[in-house]
């Protein structure tokens, strides 16, 4: 047997590629002896898919785009065996958004929507947007699968009727899976701030790392410092908080240190997906810092700034460029 990724139903039968599911995914990573390799981590992640329509200058153009497909494109550039479970259409879009996971190494794996999301994004002179979206969240329904690593976040926690799904998905999970979120906070999208703020805490109760925006976390918790809010997210569960601050850089906590990097120096072409390849890059130095290793992770003051520095780092490549185009190792 050729060494690679395989994916199978339970019974062993090969799972078919970019197609609907409704069963229990089982990813192994094996060698030629078909024995497991910590080559690079299986990682799982579920959250929505979508086109960006950008318009700059009276020019409209489409990326594809979604926070979590973000990171999951910047996991499979980053080397790790990226597998995307979302929601999107068999229409020209989806198929666009397949066609770009996959060329990046990202499997993907999607329910049956009437049409692929869109969200809408003007460009302000300083990179930013500002989104409006045209979107559904019914991801597949799935028991636990076999992960090292499941990562979701944005509107797959609260958009109903699929953040059901993913929070028992997450709460399912075997206690050797590691678990990551990022808030990224749609206020257009939210809905009731009492009841988002309680669902991303259960989420955030069951995850390893948590990551926000400084927006986000004025969102959830409006009366909090930036200290606090990382102070708070520890008392729920997490080993690494990490809030990102645009050009101000990331704050990286843990039980036992606090740090701030600065941001990398880069021309800002737009700000698209910049976050969430900060948010892969974390997860990929978490990964080596030994999250999920059976002696845990270090997360001292060195480990932290190794973190942030290199999300910094691939952050600023995006950012330097159009669109969600996040750098794979080699760039780097």
């Amino acid at each position: 047997m050729r060494g690679g990724l395989t994916r199978t139903w339970c019974d062993g039968s090969p799972l078919p590629k970019g197609r609907p599911v409704s069963a229990e995914i089982d990813i192994h990573h094996t060698d030629s002896n078909g024995r497991h390799t910590d080559r690079a981590r299986r990682v799982l992640v579920v959250g929505e898919a979508l086109i960006d329509i950008i318009e700059r200058d009276d020019v409209r153009t489409e990326h594809v785009g979604g926070s979590p497909a973000n990171v999951a494109l910047a996991l499979g550039r980053l080397g790790h065996d990226s597998t995307l479970m979302t929601d999107i259409a068999d229409d020209a879009r989806g198929l666009r958004i397949t066609e770009h996971l996959r060329a990046s190494g990202v499997e993907v794996l999607h329910g049956d929507s009437e049409r692929t999301s869109t969200a809408r994004a003007t460009l302000h002179e300083d990179g930013s947007a500002a989104y409006a979206f045209d979107l559904t969240w019914n991801p597949p329904t799935a028991r636990p699968v076999t992960a090292d690593h499941l990562h979701t976040g944005s509107i797959a926690t609260y958009v109903e009727p699929g953040s059901s799904t993913v929070i028992e998905l997450l709460e399912a999970l075997p206690a050797n899976v590691t678990r990551s979120v990022d808030a990224n906070i749609r206020p257009a999208l939210a809905g009731d701030h009492r009841d988002v703020l309680a669902r991303f805490e259960r989420v955030a109760a069951a995850c390893d790392i948590v990551k926000l925006s400084d927006e986000d976390a004025d969102w959830l918790y409006p009366t909090m410092q930036l200290d606090d809010v990382l102070t708070r997210l520890l008392a729920l569960r997490s080993q690494l908080a990490v809030v990102t601050r645009g050009s101000d850089g990331l704050l990286l906590a843990s039980a036992v240190a606090r740090v701030a990097v600065p941001a990398a120096r880069v021309d800002v072409v737009d700000t698209i997906g910049a976050g969430d390849s900060a948010m892969g890059a974390i997860l990929d130095g978490a990964f080596r810092q030994g999250l999920g290793a059976p002696k845990g992770m270090l997360l001292d003051e060195p480990s932290l700034r190794v973190i942030g520095h290199w999300a910094a780092r691939v952050a600023g490549i995006t950012a330097s460029r159009a669109g969600a185009d996040p750098p794979t190792r080699a760039e780097i």
